[in-house]
């Protein structure tokens, strides 16, 4: 795929091929952009995956067949917030919850998709298995979400190593962290809003203006709480993100290609020099599917200072414990804070 550069205030586009590859001019040149867009967008469009990587139309939609599903069978993959007969607390579906103003529904899908029980430890809800759909329900799915988690995390394991080279680390110094991690594979669906009176009542900030129009949101303006975030989306418009000049630029939907943005952990970790950026999603005339891949460290990893910065720029904490009380800030997990045994005090 080519790919345009545009100029600044745009997101830009960088072509990741070579931060695939062996040390040469091309991945240096790659490292250099990747830096320009993390330490001051925040935010870029990653074009140029490798060919094996499952993105494009027939890859989303293969994912997406999980919206299909009747709605007994939704039903029984819900989290406990939504049938308090299940176990699944942290993994699982989320139904539309009306009234918010983030209007969505979908299931976070963890790391046991690609790596079966070895990765499942029952006490931690972090690490709880992923409820699935039967194979015959949605035959070759689970197969196919599998290779999907895999192929996102060997490219977040890339952009870390070229995050790593331009902190002057070793390319692989986050490597061990991430190592069947907490990542969570999402999928969404945004569906036209119907709930608009009581959504506007409930929410002041629903309505925004952007060149001249009047929209509505369904999706609040925030910034990811962990590291990398890896988005395919499905051709319909809505993402923005924030530029540091204060202006919401749109995040183009295009064909193979992941719109990718670094989260507030990674941000802390590189003392600032990594920023976090604030995106949101706005509505328009047609429903809206996304999948984002969030590639997150291991409930265990310990997140201190980085070599050759103050080593009291932060206290060290697990990331296990500032995933949960981060995620259940967001709506579809309020109520569960007290669900989680912090691993450190």
């Amino acid at each position: 795929m080519a790919c345009t550069m545009p100029t600044e205030p745009d997101i830009p586009v960088i072509d990741v091929a070579p931060l695939f590859g062996g040390a040469c001019a091309a991945r240096d040149r790659a490292d250099r952009a990747l830096l320009a867009a993390a330490s001051h967008v925040g935010f870029f469009v990653a074009c140029g995956l490798p060919a094996d990587v499952p993105l494009g139309a027939a890859a989303r939609t293969e994912l997406l067949r999980l919206f299909e599903l009747p709605e007994t069978e939704r039903r029984r993959l819900w989290r406990q917030k939504f049938a308090p007969s299940h176990a699944n607390r942290y993994r699982g579906w989320f139904p539309l919850q009306s009234g918010f103003l983030t209007s969505k529904e979908g299931i976070d899908l963890g790391a046991d998709l690609a790596y079966g029980a070895s990765v499942v430890q029952e006490d931690d809800p972090l690490r709880e298995a992923t409820p699935l759909p039967p194979e015959e329900a949605l035959p070759g799915w689970r197969r196919s979400a599998a290779r999907y988690y895999r192929a996102m995390e060997s490219i977040g394991r890339a952009l870390m190593r070229g995050v790593a080279r331009n902190l002057g680390l070793h390319e692989q110094f986050f490597d061990p962290v991430f190592d069947r991690g907490l990542s969570t594979l999402r999928l969404i669906r945004y569906p036209l809003r119907t709930d608009l009176e009581a959504a506007t009542r409930n929410n002041p900030d629903l309505w925004i203006l952007h060149d001249g129009a009047r929209l509505h949101l369904i999706g609040a303006p925030h910034v990811d709480s962990g590291f990398l975030t890896l988005l395919a989306q499905d051709g319909v418009a809505g993402l923005q993100a924030r530029h540091r000049s204060g202006e919401w630029l749109d995040v183009p939907p295009t064909e193979r290609s992941l719109a990718v943005n670094f989260g507030a952990v990674l941000e802390r970790w590189s003392g600032g020099r990594i920023k976090a950026t604030m995106h949101r999603v706005v509505g328009g005339a047609a429903e809206r599917r996304s999948i984002p891949f969030f590639y997150e460290a291991r409930a265990d990893a310990e997140i201190r200072p980085l070599p050759g910065d103050p080593p009291d720029a932060f206290e060290p904490f697990l990331y296990g414990d500032h995933l949960w009380e981060s995620t259940t800030q967001f709506v579809e997990f309020k109520g569960l804070e007290g669900l989680h045994r912090r691993r450190r005090e």
